[in-house]
C-alpha cells in the first residue's frame, strides 16, 4: 500500500545547503565566474527552485577558498568595475569528484528504498 505525500512546494533550506558545494564546484568546472553570476546560474539551471542570496554564498565561497578547493581573483566588469572571479583548483576538482561520487551513491540508496534499479553512472 503507498501513502500519498504532497511535495513540498520549496526546496528544504538543509537540502539546499547540502548541494552547494557540489553545485559551485561544478560552474566553476565549466569555467572561472563571480559571485553574482554564480547566483544567477543556479537559479536558471533549477529553473528558480533554488534561490540563493549573497549571504549563502559568499561564506561558502570563503570556506572553499580557505579549503584551497578554488582560488579568487581580481578582474573588471564590462562596465569597469572591479569584481572578484573564482576559479577552480585541481584540488577542487579531486572533491568535485568526490562529491559526485557521494551523491550517486545516496541516489542509489534512496532508489534501492523505492525498489528500483540503482544508477550505474
Amino acid at each position: 500500500m503507498y501513502v500519498l505525500v504532497s511535495m513540498p512546494q520549496v526546496i528544504p533550506k538543509d537540502l539546499i545547503a547540502a548541494s552547494a558545494t557540489p553545485l559551485i564546484l561544478s560552474i566553476l568546472d565549466h569555467g572561472d565566474s563571480y559571485g553574482y553570476a554564480i547566483i544567477r546560474q543556479v537559479n536558471d539551471i533549477s529553473d528558480g527552485e533554488l534561490h540563493w542570496m549573497d549571504g549563502m554564498l559568499y561564506p561558502i565561497l570563503h570556506r572553499l577558498e580557505k579549503r584551497n578547493l578554488i582560488e579568487s581573483y581580481p578582474g573588471k566588469a564590462d562596465n569597469g568595475r572591479k569584481r572578484k572571479y573564482y576559479r577552480l583548483r585541481p584540488e577542487g576538482q579531486d572533491e568535485l569528484k568526490l562529491q559526485r561520487h557521494l551523491w550517486i551513491r545516496l541516489h542509489n540508496i534512496l532508489q534501492k528504498l523505492e525498489g528500483e534499479t540503482p544508477c550505474l553512472t
